[in-house]
């Protein structure tokens, strides 16, 4: 039903939980990938831990979505490597800090912005001449794209951005059949959402996990597992109509 038999996938931030685990669901169903990390050592570890890791299967690349050289070197390395490109997912991430506007560090708030959007916009950028009619993009937004909260000035600005990228991108590359569209994962059981946790609650004075499962309707975070699905429909060609949506998978947080 979703066969990605022999169709090329790039996925950044591959080391962490949410890439590794579309990666692991995307291979299953037969796709090579280029997998793309600021960690290299990480990600060759989750890799092999993870993934049927062959020179055929698997392209593990070091590389700085915010660094348009090195982009460009990654994208270059996985054309000559698998010969196209089918598949993007934009999922590096970083979440910055909580503080109040007068107190929020302005050199986090740009690193922030540069990873999530101007990453995304490059990778985008330089993966679209190599991606085959079919092709399919797919950006990691947020709930938070649908909220603000308290102190959250990067990470919420950041997923805002990515909804309006999408959206350009969608209108641009629909002509040549190539569908955009945006996941945008609730509270997921990771390290990544505790370290967020662990900053709002201090800001709020609370229990951060605590605080986002009394928002969530389902009354639980997600999974890696589960928010990868999503991105397995819309890497697929399942969704071969859709494109310019933002699919939630957030327990209905953002009803």
């Amino acid at each position: 039903m979703f066969d990605l038999g022999e169709k090329v996938c790039v996925i950044t931030g591959g080391a962490g939980s949410l890439g590794l685990a579309a990666a692991s669901l995307l291979q299953a169903q037969g796709a090579r990938l280029a997998l793309i990390d600021l960690d290299p050592e990480a990600l060759q570890s989750a890799a092999q831990d993870a993934l049927t890791v062959t020179p055929e299967a698997v392209l593990c690349l070091k590389a700085d979505v915010s660094d348009e050289a090195q982009v460009q070197s990654a994208i270059a390395q996985t054309v000559a490597h698998f010969g196209g490109i089918d598949v993007l997912l934009s999922n590096a991430g970083n979440f910055g800090t909580v503080a109040p506007i007068q107190e929020y560090p302005t050199d986090v708030f740009d690193n922030v912005l540069s990873v999530h959007v101007r990453g995304a916009f490059l990778m985008a950028k330089h993966t679209v001449p190599h991606m085959k009619r079919g092709g399919s993009i797919v950006l990691t937004s947020s709930v938070a794209a649908t909220r603000g909260d308290p102190g959250v000035y990067a990470y919420i600005t950041a997923k805002h951005a990515l909804t309006g990228l999408m959206r350009v991108l969608a209108k641009d590359l629909a002509p040549r059949g190539i569908r955009v569209n945006a996941i945008a994962p609730g509270p997921i059981e990771n390290d990544f959402q505790l370290r967020v946790e662990d900053g709002l609650g201090a800001e709020i004075g609370r229990d951060g996990t605590e605080f986002f499962n009394e928002m969530i309707p389902m009354g639980r975070h997600g999974t890696a597992q589960e928010i990868a699905a999503s991105i397995l429909y819309l890497a697929s060609a399942q969704s071969s109509f859709t494109t310019g949506h933002v699919l939630m998978a957030d327990g209905g947080m953002s009803v």
